[in-house]
C-alpha cells in the first residue's frame, strides 16, 4: 500500500511500515539556529527535515535522520589536523575557500553514526547483542521483485570543491524481508577516503534485524583510477578495513514474527 502525504510516502507491509520524506535543505536562518545549537559549522547541503523511517505495529523501529549524525561529529577537535589536513591545506594553499574548510571542528564530518533505534512511550525497546551470524550478502543478490525503494541523502559537502563528504541511506523491500544501507563516504583529493557502511538486514520470519557495521579507510594516491574516485563501490577495494563488527537487534518479547506475507513475490 502506498500513499504521498505532502513530502512523504509511506509503505505497509505486514506487521511494518516504512516513511520516507524529502525535504529543501535548510535556510540561512534555519541553519544559524541548528548550528548554535549543536555548536558546529554545518556541511553545504543538510537535509534535517529528510527521514527514513521503518516502524513495526509493536511500536518499535529504526529511523535515519541527519541530526542524528550531525551530533556525533566532533566540534571541538580537527581530527585530522596532525595526520593529515596541513598536508592537504599545505598542497591547496591557493584554492578558494580553503580558510574556511580547516577550522577547529572535524570539516570532515566522520561520523559513526549507525541509525537510531526508538519506541515509543508504551512500547518495549529493542536490544542490541553481540552476535557471529552474518547477512548473506549472496542471497541479496539474488533476483528477487524490489516492492518499494527509496534513496534518501541526509548531509552532503564538498569540502570546497577538495573532495565530499556523503551520508545518505538507501532501502529496499522484498517479499522475503527488507534491507538497508547506510554510508558514510568521505574523499578528501590527494590525502584520505573513508566508507563507513551500516548494512541492517530483516527477514520475514525472524524476530530480530542483522545490523553490520564496516569502516574502511587509506590513503589516496596516484594508484586509485578516476572512477574509484567517484565511485564508493569501486573505491572500497583499495581501502582497508578498520572495523567490522555484527550486531542483533533483537525485538521485544511481545512482537509477533508475521512477515510480508501480504507481498506477492
Amino acid at each position: 500500500m502506498m500513499a504521498a502525504l505532502k513530502n512523504e510516502q509511506t509503505f505497509s507491509f505486514g506487521p511494518w511500515t516504512v516513511a520516507a520524506q524529502k525535504c529543501p535543505i535548510l535556510n540561512t536562518k534555519e541553519r544559524e539556529t541548528v548550528e548554535q545549537k549543536i555548536e558546529l559549522p554545518l556541511p553545504e547541503m543538510v537535509f534535517a527535515n529528510n527521514l527514513l523511517q521503518i516502524g513495526h505495529e509493536a511500536g518499535f523501529g529504526v529511523r535515519f535522520v541527519a541530526m542524528d549524525a550531525l551530533k556525533m561529529v566532533n566540534n571541538r577537535e580537527d581530527t585530522l589536523k596532525v595526520a593529515d589536513a596541513e598536508l592537504w591545506k599545505r598542497t591547496r594553499e591557493s584554492s578558494e575557500g580553503i580558510n574556511n574548510v580547516i577550522k577547529p571542528f572535524d570539516w570532515t564530518y566522520t561520523n559513526q553514526y549507525v541509525g537510531s533505534l526508538y519506541h515509543l512511550p508504551d512500547a518495549q525497546p529493542i536490544s542490541v547483542l553481540q552476535t557471529d551470524e552474518r547477512i548473506d550478502i549472496e542471497k541479496l543478490k539474488e533476483p528477487e521483485k524490489i516492492h518499494f525503494y527509496e534513496d534518501v541523502c541526509l548531509f552532503e559537502d564538498e569540502l570546497a570543491d577538495n573532495g565530499i563528504a556523503l551520508l545518505n541511506v538507501k532501502l529496499r523491500v522484498m517479499a522475503s524481508g527488507f534491507f538497508v544501507l547506510l554510508r558514510f563516504f568521505l574523499r578528501v583529493d590527494g590525502v584520505l577516503a573513508r566508507i563507513y557502511d551500516t548494512r541492517i538486514y530483516h527477514q520475514v520470519g525472524t524476530n530480530y534485524m542483522l545490523r553490520e557495521i564496516t569502516r574502511r579507510e587509506g590513503p589516496v594516491t596516484e594508484r586509485f583510477p578516476h572512477d574509484a574516485l567517484i565511485d564508493p563501490e569501486k573505491m572500497c577495494s583499495y581501502l582497508m578495513i578498520k572495523e567490522k563488527l555484527t550486531e542483533r537487534l533483537q525485538f521485544p518479547a511481545a512482537s509477533d514474527m508475521k512477515g510480508t506475507e501480504l507481498l506477492e513475490s
